[in-house]
């Protein structure tokens, strides 16, 4: 005798493993056991490496512009540490915004012509200088030692401190929810929602002249972040069976792209106060100029004439790239 529900239970097995075996191979091609490349399977995403600017970015790159016709002097500037004072973080995520506006700000320095002295992290010149004094260290000269020179390190005119001091969650925010049908259970039935919200960052710097400590330029500036949430629903019973479809989608703008952009806001402003710059028109004065940096934030030419330069062909989103670039697709 056939026991029917040892019958349904095999049947419910290989319907639950063709169901699995189906989601694995929808997900991609994984092995237990790696391939000859080393790999269990090959990663998704070829997206091109992109410059990251903000759109202050060009007024940045047209003040460096501004600044070298005009002959100006460009001021050397270092950067100090700038800190999240916000205190905000996720119990499982940590910070919330960026521990890196130091970084940000001096690529913003980069891209506005100014001259960078280092002084964020000074570890690997420290201990060069430790082994130098030592006589540790030989160039390429045989049985020499690196000499340790007095005034060999040029000093900064003016640096940069300050600190990353708002993140407010929900400004404001506002939404809707609808739902549609009659009172027929087998109709149709619909839904549709809708939100906003607004968050905001803000950030405060000063810029200290070197030698006498004299803060010269403090600036407090903020940054409205939005979100949005859209939904889509469906539901309804056809030909004896029931379908309940559900789209939708959320966005919000990235929160560490705004610091970026605050922190941009803030050196365009001060540099525009070192070089004495009138206005905007700055980019309009400057059009066609060569430029010796551009909005990756490189700015020093090396081993090459300034005509030569690759600072422009770094925002080129396809040079380089092996499925991109045709000078590169032949090798492949």
């Amino acid at each position: 005798m056939i026991n029917l529900t040892t019958l349904f239970g095999l049947g419910r097995a290989k319907a639950s493993a063709a169901v699995l075996a189906s989601a694995m191979l929808a997900t991609g091609c994984v092995s237990p056991v790696a391939g000859s490349n080393g790999l269990y399977t090959k990663p998704i995403g070829n997206a091109p490496v992109t410059a990251n600017p903000t759109p202050y970015s060009e007024g940045l790159v047209c003040m460096g512009h501004y600044a070298r016709q005009s002959n100006y002097r460009a001021p050397r500037i270092a950067v100090g540490r700038i800190l999240d004072y916000t205190g905000k973080a996720d119990i499982e995520g940590g910070r919330r915004v960026t521990q890196g506006a130091s970084l940000m700000a001096i690529s913003a320095f980069a891209k506005s012509g100014a001259r960078l002295v280092e002084r964020f992290d000074t570890s690997v010149s420290e201990l060069e200088l430790k082994y130098a004094n030592n006589k540790l260290i030989g160039d390429d000269i045989p049985e020499d030692f690196r000499k340790i020179t007095a005034g060999s390190i040029p000093g900064s005119d003016y640096y940069l401190v300050g600190g990353i001091t708002e993140l407010n969650y929900n400004i404001r925010s506002v939404g809707g929810d609808a739902f549609v049908g009659d009172l027929d259970a087998m109709d149709t039935k619909g839904s549709i929602g809708a939100k906003l919200y607004v968050i905001n960052v803000g950030l405060d710097l000063r810029l200290v002249e070197t030698e006498s400590l004299e803060v010269v330029d403090v600036i407090s500036y903020q940054k409205q972040i939005i979100g949005r949430e859209v939904s889509l629903g469906i539901f309804d019973f056809a030909n004896g069976n029931v379908f309940d479809v559900g789209v939708g989608g959320r966005a919000q703008e990235p929160i560490q792209l705004a610091i970026r952009s605050v922190v941009e806001r803030a050196v365009l402003e001060m540099m525009a106060n070192l070089y004495a710059v009138p206005s905007g028109d700055v980019c309009a004065q400057t059009a066609g100029a060569i430029s010796t940096n551009s909005v990756t934030g490189d700015f020093v030419p090396r081993g090459a004439p300034l005509e030569e330069y690759n600072g422009p062909s770094r925002e080129v989103a396809s040079n380089w790239h092996s499925k991109r670039d045709t000078s590169l697709r032949g090798r492949n």
